[in-house]
């Protein structure tokens, strides 16, 4: 005869397959909702961004030079371009664009020397690899991006670029100033010097001093 199983003893293995179906199940619903914050601080020049509150990146970026603007705000992403050029300044490629207001985009930039500083045109630039990142997170949680932009140019970036198109301003003490012109005494009007001190020739003495010719003029 058959050993007789209990019920509890085929019950459990079942009852803790199936919570391990419903784990998994709502596991990946929750990896599928994460709720993804991208902030970008325009006063740090930086790019941050947490899942679910969790920090998992941080990047240098480049937002608007002066000239141009960097719109803030709270957005959510409205398209997305693995490859993108821009039509209105020459066709400059954009890789892995995330646009959040009409034209305004995150996307990665060749000008990598200029990251950490504005630079752009009012899009927010990335190192490429990073932009890769960024796109690939985003396109997965669509639905469940927020874009914040914030703060202003850096004030000391700002100076510096309105300082190369003003004139050099020179400090009052590195100021030459000229001599004033020593005057002639009436004693000295006849001598063969004139106001520096500086020995002339009989032959160059105006006339007036020596009305009836000078020693050595013919």
């Amino acid at each position: 005869m058959p050993p007789q199983i209990a019920f509890g003893e085929l019950a459990m293995p079942r009852l803790a397959v199936a919570f391990a179906v419903i784990a998994v199940l709502f596991g990946g619903l929750a990896s599928a909702q994460a709720a993804v914050v991208v902030t970008v601080d325009k006063s740090a020049q930086e790019l941050s961004v947490t899942v679910d509150g969790a920090p998992r990146y941080h990047w240098r970026v480049s937002t608007a030079r002066m000239g141009y603007h960097t719109p803030n705000g709270t957005y959510k992403p409205q398209r997305l371009a693995r490859k993108w050029f821009s039509r209105k300044y020459d066709w400059s490629p954009m890789p892995y664009s995330i646009f959040f207001d009409e034209g305004y985009a995150i996307h990665g930039s060749y000008e990598i020397s200029h990251l950490g500083r504005p630079a752009s045109h009012g899009c927010i630039r990335l190192h490429p690899d990073n932009a890769a990142l960024l796109f690939a997170l985003v396109e997965e949680h669509m639905d469940n991006t927020t874009i914040v932009v914030t703060g202003e140019r850096p004030e000391k970036v700002h100076a510096r670029e309105e300082d190369k198109d003003e004139p050099r301003r020179v400090h009052r003490s590195q100021r030459v100033r000229e001599p004033a012109p020593r005057q002639i005494s009436p004693g000295e009007a006849g001598s063969w010097h004139s106001s520096y001190g500086e020995r002339q020739n009989p032959r160059d003495v105006p006339p007036f001093l020596f009305p009836f010719g000078a020693s050595g003029d013919r």
